[in-house]
């Protein structure tokens, strides 16, 4: 494995597979920038991809991509926080550039998430299945490994409906993604594509390769027998006014056993609430308290629903179990594009455990962004760890 270390605020790394990771903390658009083209061949990679702090100017940032790297298409969001090749990072550009040779990409964007309907997210997709298929050429079915990758608003509310119409379309291809973040500020967060800065929009990537993949969602948490009924909330805005009756962050701080002045993102992170679907338990985590006393949630939530506090299982050896699963399932791991909750990196960082995770992601060669959701098959998850991890290539 070859490194690149043009100088002291960039590195650079060069997996088996052929893809680049480049990462800057120069602190602006245009150095950033400055950086990452002494690293990257645009004549060289199918595609781009980039996740940047929001400290990034996101219009900045996409014009200087597309001035520096003609010809090379961008794909792209803001984050809660990267991951690099080097460890859990902040106020970085981190690029992952995926090679012409073993890899066919093809990708698009949906402008305004708000407006998604099931009909016009699942044609989308369809669109972009067919240009995969273009892209392909006369390779035969099934030679190549697919996924596909989603960057979505994570403050557009709309994450439910725009995964489940895609993941619907795709026909078979495990879909995998994050909720760009705007660190914890919970504003607004920023898309790159095809030169362009958005808000409220989802990026789509579609990805065949000559290298084994899969698609993989890891959580740390177990349900207790503590029950909370959501009884009065407004679904559109995901904010829970009553939960049991009675104040929702009232009876959320009562049940988890600390008074209401405690409440901050790292107890959320420390005790998450879930639902049961299918026989599973999926995380609604919560995003902050509302000056009413409401709770504002990451994710969809409604009149009815029943959240079961959970408690947190060994964070540190639920990912080594299944990064080491992965390495073993895929002959040896090349690297993982990973989408980590941010509340995830919240609870590591309480724990004392950060290190230890940083470790194991060094070790993995994982390399994402910290997120405000994340996305597995038509599902939209918190306080999950998701990706794809792309195996060596394999000897004929």
């Amino acid at each position: 494995m070859r490194r690149f270390r043009p100088d002291a605020r960039t590195k650079a790394r060069m997996h088996a597979s052929g893809v680049l990771t480049a990462w800057s903390s120069a602190g602006t658009a245009r150095a950033a920038v400055a950086d990452l083209v002494r690293c990257i061949d645009p004549g060289l990679y199918a595609q781009l991809l980039v996740f940047f702090a929001p400290s990034i100017e996101a219009e900045a940032l996409a014009r200087e991509l597309a001035a520096a790297l003609p010809g090379l298409p961008v794909a792209g969001c803001s984050t809660a926080g990267e991951i690099t090749p080097d460890g859990i990072a902040a106020d970085t550009v981190v690029a992952l550039a995926l090679p012409r040779h073993g890899f066919r990409v093809v990708t698009d964007v949906i402008e305004d998430v708000r407006e998604v309907t099931v009909e016009s997210g699942a044609a989308t997709a369809r669109r972009l299945r067919t240009a995969l298929e273009r892209a392909c050429g006369d390779r035969a079915e099934g030679t190549g490994h697919r996924f596909g990758l989603i960057l979505i608003d994570g403050m557009s509310y709309r994450e439910e409906m725009c995964v489940s119409a895609v993941a619907m379309a795709l026909d078979g291809i495990p879909l995998v993604g994050g909720s760009a973040g705007d660190g914890l500020s919970f504003d607004r967060t920023a898309q790159l594509h095809g030169g362009q800065a958005y808000r409220n929009a989802a990026v789509l990537v579609l990805v065949e390769t000559d290298h084994p993949v899969e698609v993989f969602r890891n959580d740390n948490f177990l349900p207790t027998d503590r029950k909370l009924v959501v009884t009065r909330c407004d679904p559109e805005r995901r904010i829970v006014y009553e939960l049991n009756a009675e104040p929702a962050a009232q009876e959320y701080a009562a049940a988890i056993g600390i008074g209401l002045r405690d409440l901050t993102p790292m107890r959320f992170a420390s005790h998450p609430v879930v639902v049961r679907i299918g026989g599973n338990y999926y995380c609604r985590s919560i995003q902050r308290v509302n000056a009413d006393g409401s709770l504002s949630f990451f994710c969809a939530i409604d009149d009815g629903v029943v959240l079961t506090v959970a408690r947190p299982r060994d964070l540190v050896r639920s990912v080594g179990a299944e990064l080491a699963r992965l390495d073993e399932a895929l002959g040896g791991l090349d690297l993982v594009i990973g989408f980590d909750c941010v509340l995830r990196r919240l609870d590591a960082a309480r724990r004392r455990v950060r290190s230890q995770v940083e470790e194991l992601y060094r070790r993995h060669n994982v390399t994402g962004f910290f997120t405000y959701g994340e996305q597995f098959g038509g599902m939209h998850l918190n306080q999950t760890f998701t990706g794809v991890a792309i195996g060596r290539p394999r000897v004929p």
